[in-house]
């Protein structure tokens, strides 16, 4: 993801109750890891976002083993989709599919080996997990939806992959095209990514792994 900005932004302060013993009046809220068009993203997100990528698998992706740094460059691009889902209202949500996931993914972290999930909710499962299925329907419908593949590339597939199996039973040019389908289609999402990106304001705080 390209980086516009790379500033050392401020910990949100707030003013202290009288008492409290902070100095100058004020104390440390919480830290900051990322403004993306303004919209401010803390690093308890970031720890939130790596946790639950750990724990949990969405249908069709699996779990990820993340640095700080990276959890964090994917909510950046979770945030960068949801801001535009909300610019155009395009993209839902289906109720008896969102209900499914989330049971699946309460309880995938239920199961997870790692002392993070102990500061997970499962409010905050099922949001990430309604976050998730919103931006897949978001970029299927701003993305996906105009992806076509070649006859003539589907064929190029077919005769690509025959050459390198013994046993071509197996393979169809329809199994071809739905491949190709999907390259072309996370191609295009990254394109799309890397294009809203450009023409963002993303400024970068330093991380500390914890």
């Amino acid at each position: 993801m390209r980086r516009r900005a790379l500033l050392l932004l401020l910990p949100i302060l707030t003013l202290c109750p009288p008492g409290a013993g902070a100095a100058d009046g004020y104390r440390l809220y919480e830290a900051t890891a990322a403004s993306v068009n303004r919209e401010v993203l803390f690093l308890n997100d970031v720890i939130r976002e790596q946790c639950l990528r750990r724990c949990v698998a969405m249908p069709g992706s699996p779990r990820e083993n993340l640095s700080l740094e990276e959890a964090r460059n994917k909510l950046i691009a979770d945030t960068l989709a949801l801001q535009e889902q909300r610019k155009l209202e395009l993209g839902q949500v289906d109720n008896a599919v969102l209900a499914a996931q989330v049971k699946d993914a309460v309880g995938m972290m239920e199961r997870c080996p790692s002392p993070c999930r102990v500061k997970i909710s499962p409010g905050q499962v099922s949001e990430w997990v309604e976050r998730k299925l919103l931006i897949r329907d978001f970029l299927r419908r701003r993305v996906a939806v105009f992806v076509e593949i070649k006859e003539e590339d589907v064929r190029r597939e077919y005769r690509r992959r025959a050459a390198k199996s013994d046993n071509t039973g197996g393979l169809s040019e329809e199994a071809g095209r739905e491949s190709l389908l999907r390259e072309k289609e996370a191609e295009e999402v990254r394109n799309w990514y890397d294009r809203t990106a450009s023409k963002s304001r993303i400024i970068l705080s330093p991380l500390e792994e914890r």
